[in-house]
């Protein structure tokens, strides 16, 4: 049985001449699947794909994550 990982994304994304930063924290099994709830959590409020630009994704440790509910779910 896989283990759930917790995924850090960090990108940016345009909206309306401006650029804004972004850090996600997921659980997934796989980082494909870690990117694309990122990249719907971050579609919901009216951004395209086409404008959010992925700088990194990384596996971190439960004791780095600073969601508290992530955190608390993976315990």
């Amino acid at each position: 049985m896989s283990e759930i990982k917790i995924f850090r994304i960090i990108g940016t994304y345009k909206r309306k001449h401006k650029k804004y930063l972004f850090r996600k924290e997921v659980r997934a099994l796989k980082e494909k699947d870690a990117l694309e709830k990122a990249i719907s959590q971050i579609t919901s409020i009216g951004i395209y794909r086409r404008q959010i630009k992925i700088q990194e994704i990384k596996e971190i440790l439960p004791e780095e994550c600073q969601d508290y509910l992530i955190r608390e779910l993976s315990q």
